[in-house]
């Protein structure tokens, strides 16, 4: 029997089952018995990220918290902004499946230098050290491209599932490519149900697949 694996989900929900969903996907079995066990706590009422990080982050510990003590053996957490509180999570004394680090270290195999990123102003933060840290460089939105940003993912959480915020969100990729990204990381784990792989003209690292993966190895 393979590890149980504790989900901190919520943000957004969509996402979150998404992730679950690429999970049993990626698993290998021939029966019901050979898929992972997850508990997933899908709290949605996580304080806001971007405008409470304080709160955040106090919430977040304490979901790994209870994870851990109805049996998680390991953690992932399908949000990439999220990961700016990864310290609060990890107090729960559990293995934490870093999602920005799983995605810098696939974007880097690409054989890409220079990697644009489409996330949140928090998440892009992160990626930018991160890829700083790999010795790459970030492509980054700007100006009124982040704000488009924004808007096409929140369209989405809305409930906006038309081509509009689709739409954007291969402009804002090929923004990147315009500005010279060898690669793009769907750096938001709304962002690759918004942008197909075969919609952006270099490679797409998607975060949650990214995820999924990890998360499959570490739990065999």
């Amino acid at each position: 029997m393979g590890k149980i694996l504790g989900v901190l989900g919520g943000m957004g929900p969509v996402a979150t089952t998404a992730f679950m969903a690429r999970v049993q996907a990626l698993t290998p079995a021939t029966r019901d018995e050979d898929h992972i066990r997850m508990l997933v706590d899908l709290n949605p009422h996580v304080p806001n990220r971007h405008t409470d990080p304080e709160g955040a982050a106090k919430a977040l510990g304490e979901m790994a918290v209870r994870l851990r003590d109805a049996g998680a053996e390991l953690l992932a957490m399908p949000c990439n902004t999220a990961h700016a509180h990864v310290e609060a999570i990890r107090a729960a004394g559990l293995p934490f499946i870093d999602m920005v680090e799983a995605t810098v270290t696939a974007a880097k195999a690409t054989g890409a230098h220079r990697i644009g990123v489409l996330a949140t102003p928090g998440g892009e933060k992160l990626y930018a050290a991160a890829l700083a840290g790999a010795g790459l460089e970030t492509a980054r939105l700007e100006g009124a491209d982040r704000e488009a940003f924004m808007k096409a993912v929140f369209d989405f959480k809305a409930g906006d599932l038309g081509d509009a915020p689709r739409a954007e969100m291969r402009r804002l990729a090929a923004a990147l490519v315009a500005d010279g990204a060898e690669a793009v990381i769907a750096g938001c784990t709304e962002v690759p149900l918004l942008l197909e792989a075969g919609e952006v003209s270099v490679t797409l690292v998607d975060s949650a697949e990214v995820l999924a993966e990890a998360s499959v190895r570490a739990c065999a």
